[in-house]
């Protein structure tokens, strides 16, 4: 008899949430191998495999629409693990030169600190983007379903360099956060507010974003692993101002 495991179990073991697999279920993207009679889903080693395979292609910066499809032409498990193999080792590469390009920045944020030049001295080099992509942003999304697959769908339509460009917006707006938070602007201070009123209209635009729902994006700013330290390597304490500057932008808009 094959084995089964219940969706809290498959949770657990992925680090998915119940509500991002329940999510792929409707999308038809990953449902679950039956539905017990009292609703509970569960799933078997072929789920599982599927989900690793969503996963690796998550990971890889590849959207929820584009997944469906790679997942629909019903390539043998193992040429797939393989392509998947290959990608994995190009974002290694990837990899190796973003922390390359984070070990230059620290170097960098020393040398002004010790010749007493501000930040932006340092900040605007082109280099500061080399190996940053946009996948750990939607990433991070992945808990608000609707604005994750938006925000893929819309990635999976724009050309590289539009891909980059709204990279460079974003870690440009990292980087005049952390301006403002070396100049000991408070957090709730108009001009921070301001930018932080661009990022909501930014996200709205895509999919309704909520009060509550935009406070726990920010909190998810500390709480996520990757994403936090995106904002560390820009400046330390980045993230926490994130969040500080979001829960105040909040706490002025209706739930």
């Amino acid at each position: 008899m094959a084995k089964d495991w219940p969706i809290s179990e498959v949770a657990r073991m992925s680090g998915v949430t119940a509500r991002t697999l329940r999510h792929y279920d409707e999308i038809g993207l990953l449902p679950p191998a039956g539905i017990a009679s009292n609703g509970r889903r569960y799933y078997e080693e072929h789920q599982l495999l599927l989900l690793q395979q969503i996963l690796v292609l998550r990971a890889l910066d590849v959207g929820l629409p584009e997944i469906g499809r790679v997942l629909a032409d019903r390539v043998d498990t193992v040429e797939a693990l393989r392509g998947h193999h290959r990608r994995l080792l190009t974002e290694r590469d990837r990899l190796d030169t973003l922390a390359a390009t984070v070990s230059r920045t620290i170097a960098e944020l020393e040398q002004s600190r010790k010749d007493g030049t501000a930040m932006t001295a340092i900040n605007r080099p082109e280099n500061l983007f080399a190996g940053v992509q946009p996948s750990l942003y939607e990433e991070n999304l992945r808990d608000f379903p609707g604005l994750a697959e938006e925000t893929g769908r819309r990635a999976a339509a724009m050309t590289p360099v539009e891909v980059e460009a709204g990279q460079r917006e974003r870690t440009a707006l990292m980087i005049r956060l952390a301006e403002h938070m070396a100049a000991g602007t408070p957090a709730d201070a108009g001009p921070v507010q301001t930018e932080i009123e661009g990022q909501y209209r930014a996200l709205t635009e895509l999919h309704p974003v909520s009060a509550d729902e935009f406070r726990s994006i920010g909190r998810s700013c500390v709480d996520n692993e990757q994403w936090r330290a995106v904002y560390e390597a820009i400046a330390p304490g980045l993230a926490e101002y994130q969040r500080a500057a979001i829960d105040a932008y909040a706490a002025t808009r209706p739930a």
